[in-house]
């Protein structure tokens, strides 16, 4: 990998960080190589929104190789809202053109006096005054930073409005709508000045062994056209699952506390591509083209949202409209907001004033009815401008709970609100959320697909009844280890591509010589590393739960009656994991084992 471009907004000073080759070999690139590359900085006292905050661009050995989906990148550092390890990948195409610029990732720290932006070109930087683009949305503000720059095909991610005011679940954008939305991490760019980073270069793109490279991502990508999976979501996007979560009660509804939402049909991917779909978008390089391209009947083509965008707006809120959905969707994006937690934060609003904790009084003369879109969009605005209630809701739900005496009423863990796929209809989804290292994600572990019926049997992935639960705690464990080989590689989640293939691109781009044992070992590395940031950080045992609204049955729907013994769950998945049960820290004997001798002694001593 090339280096990182260190950078104190504070001081003004740059230096390249040259990546040592082991960190490479034993951790590959993007969240996994950040995790031990930030670990001695993310510390317990350390404040996310300070100036020392770490904010860490990074790209993976794949990115930008026209691999199967490897237009991407991540970003990492420390959760406002969560004060733990953050990261959140995103694609498009700013990572593959930071990487023709000559560095695979931007290290970020200090605040800058008043708002600027950086301009990479060719391994030049400049810090220039971003004060006409401060305020700007996300669209706007790309395209004005291009225009000054003088380079139209140059690739700017930025923060919208949200991330300048500092509302803790801001997201970081780039291109049209791709979003790096978990964790808040625009926020913290906010937090140093930092409107926007343009990016341009004509560098190649280094793999280690071009020829070989090159007939494998060919052949892996041919393979990739013609899987079902990748049909299904070019076709309908991933909405095109909402009617078979639904069968499932793997869909929540009304704030995760009903079980079934007799409307689906007008929310799904199948009505949008019906109704309004107009084009596709894809990452740099995707066969896929899973994004969507809409036009609502007034002539302008917008992002069509994505399932998680879709379920918040939808039936999270009891509304079925789809267009509306579609424009609440828009209106985060253009301000830079984390759909998930901004819808989620929003249905606890709703959940709240229904059962009379917030008043009118509190909402400012707002009815947070059920179904109310014209409520959300309001609220949205709220948020964004810390006005009223939206100054509360801007901190998150678990703040926000705490404000009306209700903390236990906020479906989140760790401070990350709960995405859109209820452990009740798939059990999986209980540990994927309880253990995954950034609170509430889905995207750590996507677990839903292998309940759905999707296994890896040539890892020992293999399948479990969607509500079996202890006994399925080891194979939760190894999906775990898997997906973070694809944040590190880096690959999207919806690249169906047979593992050794997967192996044989990372030998040919890395000049390694991997097996499968190889790359799950990496991941599980990585999956630990990011736990001691987090065990240093006071996490423990103790935080490894689910929120009080997913431990309590529905009375009907596809998951009627059932919730998920998540005692029995940890235990077994600590078994597997080779944890300590008491204090919740991986074992000194586990750690050891993979090489992490100095985590050891930081934990054991």
């Amino acid at each position: 990998m090339q280096p990182i471009l260190k950078i104190n907004l504070s001081t003004g000073n740059t230096e390249e960080f040259i990546i040592p080759r082991e960190w490479e070999r034993d951790f590959l690139g993007g969240a996994s190589l950040a995790a031990r590359i930030l670990y001695p900085f993310l510390t317990k006292d350390l404040d996310p929104l300070s100036p020392e905050s770490p904010l860490l661009f990074i790209n993976g050995p794949l990115t930008g190789t026209s691999g199967p989906t490897t237009g991407r990148f991540v970003i990492c550092g420390k959760g406002p809202a969560t004060n733990l390890w953050a990261e959140s990948g995103i694609g498009g195409f700013w990572g593959p053109e930071l990487r023709k610029a000559g560095y695979d990732g931007l290290w970020i720290t200090g605040k800058a006096a008043s708002p600027v932006y950086l301009w990479i070109e060719e391994g030049r930087l400049e810090v220039r005054n971003a004060a006409q683009v401060w305020g700007r949305d996300v669209y706007e503000a790309q395209e004005i930073v291009k225009e000054e720059i003088d380079r139209k095909n140059a690739r700017v991610a930025v923060i919208g409005e949200a991330g300048e005011r500092g509302v803790l679940y801001s997201s970081i954008c780039c291109d049209h709508g791709r979003m790096a939305g978990r964790t808040g991490l625009g926020a913290v760019m906010g937090s140093k000045n930092l409107k926007a980073v343009a990016v341009y270069g004509r560098n190649k793109i280094p793999v280690a062994h071009e020829a070989e490279y090159s007939a494998l991502r060919s052949e892996s990508n041919r393979a990739l056209k013609q899987d079902n999976e990748a049909k299904i979501m070019h076709e309908v996007g991933t909405a095109g699952v909402a009617n078979y979560a639904e069968y499932l009660g793997s869909m929540p509804s009304k704030y995760y506390h009903q079980g079934s939402f007799e409307s689906v049909d007008n929310i799904s991917g199948s009505k949008m591509a019906e109704s309004m779909l107009v084009g596709f978008s894809a990452c740099q390089g995707c066969v896929i083209a899973c994004g969507r391209v809409v036009n609502l009947g007034d002539g302008q083509k917008r992002k069509g949202p994505e399932y998680e965008t879709i379920v918040g707006f939808g039936p999270n809120l009891l509304i079925d409209n789809l267009g509306e959905v579609v424009r609440l969707g828009e209106l985060c994006d253009k301000y830079g907001l984390d759909t998930i937690s901004t819808a989620n934060t929003i249905g606890l609003a709703f959940h709240l004033y229904e059962l009379g904790k917030v008043t009118k009084q509190d909402s400012g003369g707002l009815e947070l009815t059920w179904g109310s879109f014209l409520a959300a969009r309001q609220l949205i605005h709220m948020i964004v401008r810390r006005e009223g209630i939206g100054d509360l809701l801007a901190l998150g739900s678990r703040q926000f709970g705490a404000a009306f005496d209700a903390e236990e009423e906020a479906v989140q863990v760790n401070g990350l609100e709960v995405a859109y796929h209820d452990p009740r209809g798939v059990s999986g989804m209980a540990l994927s959320y309880a253990t995954s290292p950034r609170g509430a994600c889905h995207n750590q572990s996507d677990y839903f697909f292998v309940d759905f019926g999707h296994t890896y049997e040539k890892i020992g992935i293999t399948y479990f009844e969607r509500h079996a639960q202890a006994e399925k705690a080891a194979n939760v464990a190894k999906h775990q280890d898997w997906r973070t080989f694809f944040n590190s590689a880096i690959m999207c989640i919806f690249a169906n591509v047979d593992p050794q293939m997967q192996v044989d691109l990372v030998n040919a781009a890395c000049d390694l010589n991997w097996t499968l044992e190889d790359l799950m070992k990496s991941g599980e590395r990585a999956w630990n590393i990011k736990r001691a940031i987090n065990n240093r950080m006071g996490l423990t045992r103790v935080n490894d739960k689910l929120p009080k609204a997913l431990l309590l049955p529905h009375k009907e729907g596809g998951t009627m009656g059932f919730v998920p013994d998540l005692a029995a769950m940890l235990d077994a998945y600590y078994e597997a994991r080779g944890w300590d049960k008491e204090s919740g820290k991986p074992s000194k004997g586990k750690l050891l084992e993979l090489d992490l001798v100095d985590i050891a002694r930081d934990l054991w001593g």
